[in-house]
């Protein structure tokens, strides 16, 4: 079948053909996106190109549909699957294609990979999480909705599926300062974790209630986290998130040395109360004032009896 990605409708072709396991040959697949947004706005998506030779074209699979979105061929006009028609547009952009999706709905809660196509393979170069909040209600229940440990401290996340199905997969995701992927679970036996927790996310599951602890948090781990649950048949299921924000260390310490700052201006004022209280009941001037009082005192007497002695009266002189 590979012989008709040669003719002329090959891109035709691609974008109707059931979709077959992409194969990475080689390739390096990059890091899971997380992009959310309300019912009726836009989204876009940034597909990375290799542009070689042997270069087909790329398209944009809904994985869980298992449908071709659109399929833009290296050097023709872009093929859109009708049922996306009058909704997506497509433009290159240097080494990437960027693909807009309008006037979201409910249903493009989904899974998306770009694959690009060669002539012998097709790479997959990313993987795209779309979350379309819906107005009207919420899909699953996910407490709290908001939390605000210390560094080094844990957080603790209960989301409430909407089926306890074993085959189910759920998620758990970031969504706005640093979005992905962060622990993925497709059976009671396997998940996977993202390496920037490694072994700071502990998980358990008791029927359709699931429980996440992240220990150890910093303050890069500030994020609104979502919960997401995969059901066949439906639109990918999730709830409003819980904000996480982790107090920083210098915040902290600036509360400290404010705290440390009062705490010396009352012992300061305290200290010159007393000391102003104790000069006020003790006579001080009899400290500082000199004794000069006595000493001429002292000195006049003397003088003046010297002066008796040594004047002779002139009357007795008979002058």
């Amino acid at each position: 079948m590979l012989w008709m990605l040669f003719l002329p409708n090959a891109s035709l072709f691609l974008l109707l053909l059931p979709c077959f396991p992409a194969q990475d040959g080689g390739g390096k697949e990059q890091s899971t996106d997380v992009i959310s947004a309300w019912e009726g706005d836009s989204i876009s998506i940034t597909c990375p190109m290799n542009r070689s030779e042997y270069q087909l074209g790329m398209y944009l699979r809904v994985v869980r549909q298992n449908v071709n979105m659109i399929y833009c061929p290296k050097d023709n006009s872009p093929q859109i699957n009708p049922a996306f028609a009058n909704r997506v547009e497509s433009s290159k952009e240097g080494e990437n294609l960027r693909i807009t999706l309008h006037r979201l709905q409910e249903s493009d809660s989904e899974i998306y990979k770009c694959i690009e196509t060669l002539r012998i393979k097709e790479i997959h170069r990313k993987t795209i999480i779309v979350l379309v909040k819906a107005k009207s209600r919420r899909s699953l229940e996910q407490s709290p909705l908001h939390a605000n440990p210390g560094r080094g401290q844990s957080v603790n996340i209960t989301c409430v599926l909407n089926s306890s199905r074993a085959d189910d997969k759920f998620h758990l995701l970031r969504t706005h300062v640093q979005p992905g992927t962060v622990l993925s679970v497709s059976n009671p036996n396997g998940s996977e974790v993202s390496p920037a927790f490694g072994n700071r996310l502990e998980y358990s599951r008791e029927g359709n209630r699931i429980v996440l602890i992240l220990h150890k948090l910093q303050e890069k781990d500030s994020d609104n986290y979502i919960c997401a649950q995969e059901v066949k048949g439906s639109p990918l299921l999730f709830a409003s998130g819980t904000m996480v924000l982790v107090k920083e260390v210098e915040q902290a310490c600036e509360k400290s040395s404010w705290d440390l700052y009062a705490l010396l201006m009352v012992v300061a004022v305290l200290f010159c109360a007393l000391v102003c209280c104790t000069l006020y009941r003790v006579d001080v001037k009899k400290y500082f004032q000199k004794k000069k009082h006595n000493e001429v005192y002292e000195d006049m007497s003397y003088n003046s009896r010297r002066s008796t002695l040594v004047r002779t009266n002139t009357y007795s002189r008979g002058e």
